[in-house]
């Protein structure tokens, strides 16, 4: 069992609020998935994929690798979407306190599951 587990779960608890936040995306979801130019035909993707995140962070409380595993992903999902605010030179909120500041937390979280893996 990866010892504190509790940043782990604190990251699942996060992509669970927010998958459901995505199920019919709320105005600043829906407002920066049309900003950054998120095809609408991906958005039910969404809740889909925060939860099995939320899974696979949970699941890494007990298994060091796929806590590695499932947090990476997470880091790289958070690259793509600063990528993705830049792009559209959406520069504003979004990209500062959401994107980048959930890639912040997100890669504490994978380099603390490295650590104990």
């Amino acid at each position: 069992m990866v010892q504190p587990w509790w940043p782990l779960a604190g990251l699942a608890v996060i992509h669970l609020a927010d998958a459901a936040m995505c199920l019919k995306p709320v105005g600043f979801i829906r407002d920066c998935l049309q900003d950054v130019g998120f095809p609408r035909r991906f958005w039910p993707l969404l809740p889909l994929l925060k939860t099995v995140t939320a899974a696979g962070l949970v699941a890494g409380i007990w298994s060091a690798p796929l806590a590695v595993v499932t947090s990476a992903a997470v880091v790289c999902y958070f690259l793509t979407a600063v990528g993705m605010h830049i792009r559209a030179r959406d520069l504003g909120r979004n990209l500062f306190l959401n994107a980048t500041g959930m890639l912040v937390l997100s890669t504490a979280t994978f380099v603390f599951a490295l650590q104990n893996a």
